[in-house]
């Protein structure tokens, strides 16, 4: 069988899986790769030194899905990964594909991530044949971990949450305005800052308050980013640490909005390993 490594990769980090015909051979975990914010150099290094070392087995041919990898990106990945192990065959997509081909396999449906940033398509068991732009936490990203922990902080600092929520987030966080207002304005990836947040709200999903909060926000996200394929008959995927954390949340938004969810995974690993066995 040929053995294929696959890849997920994220700007905080990326995992790696050497496939036999679906079966595990090796995982590796890396610091992130993004075209976007890393140049070859950087990239080649973290493949040299954190990846080929690793494996005891090289690959026939690697699958690597990522975020920031655009048609104008991807060949110069695809380039590396080629001069790390040899010329075999590349294929470097984007981590939409990637979710797409691990939660829906072969078969139509709405494939969803809902991590700290968000995006989603309509694939049709071979192609992307519609996508929402994410447009990023400012312009869009409904259903993230940074827009929730953005409006969540906004209705803290506005008061317009219960006085128990908003003591019990300045007491759990450790933080005040003055700092919350410091790292939001003055300090790089804020997004990640704000998703962090996101754990106050886990943590008090049963306040009435709290729990109105989160089906609003997931219903956002239904109502501006996937009620547009109009495929209400098709499941609705999702991989991603906000869409497995909160999945009680998500369904109700979801029934209320007239929609069914199928999957709901961590990781688009296991997925991928099923589809490329």
């Amino acid at each position: 069988m040929k053995k294929i490594l696959i890849a997920d990769a994220g700007a905080t980090k990326t995992d790696w899986c050497l496939s036999d015909g679906g079966e595990e051979l090796k995982r590796v975990q890396t610091q992130g790769i993004s075209p976007v914010h890393q140049d070859s150099i950087i990239i080649r290094s973290i493949l040299e030194k954190e990846l080929k070392p690793h494996l005891d087995i090289l690959p026939d041919a690697v699958c690597f899905y990522g975020a920031g990898c655009t048609p104008s990106t991807s060949p110069a990945i695809a380039t590396l990964l080629r001069e790390i192990f040899g010329n075999i065959p590349v294929e470097v997509l984007s981590d939409l594909w990637g979710a797409a081909r691990a939660l829906c396999g072969h078969t139509p449906g709405i494939a969803c991530i809902l991590g700290t940033g968000t995006n989603s398509c309509y694939y049709d068991g071979t192609n992307i044949l519609q996508n929402t732009p994410p447009l990023g936490y400012i312009l869009g990203d409904e259903g993230s971990g940074a827009v929730m922990g953005r409006n969540f902080v906004a209705d803290i600092l506005k008061g317009l949450m219960p006085q128990e929520i908003i003591d019990a987030f300045f007491r759990e966080t450790g933080t005040s305005q003055a700092e919350i207002i410091e790292n939001v304005y003055r300090h790089p990836l804020a997004n990640r800052y704000l998703a962090s947040l996101s754990i106050v709200p886990r943590k008090h999903r049963d306040n009435p308050a709290v729990h109105t909060f989160l089906i609003d926000h997931f219903r956002r996200f239904l109502q501006r980013n996937i009620r547009i394929y109009a495929h209400p008959e098709l499941p609705l995927h999702f991989v991603g640490g906000i869409a497995y954390s909160f999945r009680p949340e998500l369904e109700e938004a979801a029934n209320l909005e007239g929609f069914a969810i199928g999957k709901t995974e961590r990781s688009p690993l296991p997925g991928l390993l099923a589809f490329h066995s």
